[in-house]
Formats: structure tokens, sequence, C-alpha cells
């Protein structure tokens, strides 16, 4: 579209917005993100962006409700500010395990917040992987979802893992466990998982051969770091040789980095969407940057070029 290239971001993931500027060739735009002495959330535009094309990047991680309420202020700046589009740019979406109710007097709290980014003034999501693919449909704006799984295979295939069997944790997560074992080769498992809580995961049985084998447990998100660390434990039991887990979304909330640096896991590779909390040890832990795939797809959105090309 006609228009300046301008990016701002809040105060999530400076690091991953300063890297997809570098890419770009364009600096962040000044911006006063902060808090008034109350703790209410400060805004303040320090650019002009009257008729620009404008990406606000904001992953919506811990502490999630103060980025969420930057990343919403920030958007309705930009739009009273006469921006001439809006791109609210969401390396990971938050609530997007509540996107359905599982009870009674539950909220759908993804699509809450799909209603609130739309109120702000954003015209398009931009995010990465969401947990639950549906979640698209909440907006009534267009929505670029786009995959890290092939970074995380291409760096998966540069181990030289031999007999690799790629495991899906449970049976949401075997659209992406499939399309991993696809890229690196290797066979398939499954495991299955029940869910008697919403922080407790049960592993009951598996299919698939892995005596003997190095697996990689793929899976979008390791929040808690329970549904992992329940795999190795089946995974041991059954005899595999080595372990590695890849993952979009490093949470590692509570003390998921401590339990994972106690556990027999080798390695886990996740992707820099969201930043490393330091919470516990992080030996064990690879980021892999998206910087790339999110500049390439700003610069596309930008000149009204096919997003879909990314992935083909």
């Amino acid at each position: 579209m006609e228009g300046r290239l301008q990016l701002f971001t809040g105060n999530a993931n400076p690091r991953l917005a300063q890297a997809i500027a570098s890419i770009l060739e364009t600096p962040l735009g000044r911006a006063e993100v902060g808090a008034f002495s109350d703790s209410e959330t400060r805004v303040r535009l320090e650019e002009n962006v009257r008729g620009s094309d404008v990406f606000v990047i904001q992953p919506l991680c811990a502490p999630v409700n103060q980025h969420i309420m930057e990343l919403l202020i920030m958007l309705d700046a930009v739009r009273r500010a006469s921006a001439a589009r809006i791109t609210a740019v969401i390396p990971y979406y938050a609530y997007a395990r509540q996107e359905k109710k599982t009870a009674g007097r539950e909220p759908i709290s993804a699509k809450l917040l799909a209603n609130l980014l739309t109120t702000a003034g954003a015209d398009r999501i931009l995010t990465v992987d969401l947990h639950a693919p549906a979640i698209e449909g909440f907006f009534d704006i267009p929505v670029d979802h786009l995959r890290a799984t092939p970074i995380l295979a291409a760096h998966a295939r540069r181990l030289g893992l031999e007999r690799l069997v790629v495991v899906s944790p449970d049976t949401g997560a075997v659209a992406r466990a499939e399309e991993f074992r696809r890229r690196v080769g290797g066979g398939l498992a499954i495991i299955s998982k029940q869910r008697p809580s919403p922080e407790m995961a049960e592993m009951h049985e598996m299919v698939g051969e892995v005596e003997g084998r190095d697996v990689i447990i793929v899976d979008d998100i390791i929040a808690s770091g329970g549904t992992l660390l329940k795999a190795i434990e089946l995974l041991q039991a059954r005899g595999v040789r080595h372990i590695f887990a890849a993952a979009i979304h490093g949470v590692f909330s509570g003390d998921a980095l401590r339990r994972i640096a106690e556990s027999p896991i080798e390695r886990v590779f996740v992707t820099d969407t969201i930043p490393l909390p330091d919470n516990g040890p992080v030996d064990k832990i690879e980021v892999l940057t998206v910087a790339p795939l999110l500049a390439e797809a700003i610069m596309r959105i930008h000149k009204d070029l096919s997003i879909s090309a990314l992935f083909t």
C-alpha cells in the first residue's frame, strides 16, 4: 500500500522488535510506553504516523494483562493519530487456551481478546502458531497466521539424529508433529493425554515404536512443563535413547525451567516469540529466532504481496 512503513513496540519483547526492524532497515518508532504513578499504562507516540502503514509489535507474554493493555492503548493511540492502516503483530497470542467453554459458566477469553483488539483499532492481525487455529475465525478483520515449525525442523535436521521418531504429546498436536516429521524424516508416535485440571496432565498410552530411538517431542507451547515431563517419563519407560523437545512458544511458567533442567531431556528448542523468563536455569534451552519470518511477512503485507508464498 502507499504510505510509510512504521514499526512500534511495547515492552513485551523489544529485542525481537529491534531484530525485525534491523532486517527491514527501518528504525523502531519512538514512543513512550510506561505507567502513571497509579500504575495505569501510559502511551505517547513521538512520531508522526498520519497516513502511514503502522505495525505494532507486541507478544502477549507475562505479565500478560499488562502487555495486553499496552498493546490496546498503543493501537488506540495510532488510530487516533490517523494512521492509514494498523497491523497488530502478536507473535504470541494470550488466552489462546481459553478458546471454548469446557464447562458451564466459563468465558471464551480468546474471543473477548479478539474483540478488544478490533475495537482498539487493529485493521489486521499478524501472529505465529495460534494454540487453536479456530481463533482466526474470532476476528472480522484479516488474520495472517504464520507457522514457525519449519524453523524448528530445519534446526532438528542439522542435529543428524539416528532412527528418529517425532512424538506428539497429545492428539491435539498430531498435525504439527506430522508436519515436523515430513520435514525431518523418521517415524511418528502419538501419546494419549487427559487433563483432570487445567494445570495437570496424565499420559495413558502411546502409539508408535520408540525403543532404542532418538525422539523429539513437538508441541506449540511449553508452559508449566507438565505435559513435557509426563511425556519424558513415558518415553523413558519405553526405552528411548535420546530425548529432545521442540516448541514454538517457551512460556516456562512457575518452576518449569528448573524441572526441565533436572529431567533427562537433552535439549529443548523454542523460538523467540517471547523472551525467556529469568526464573530458572536455561542451560538446556536453545532459542531460534522468528525475526526473519516476521520481517518478511511485514514487508509482504506492506507491499500487498502473498503471505501464503512463504510456506509453499
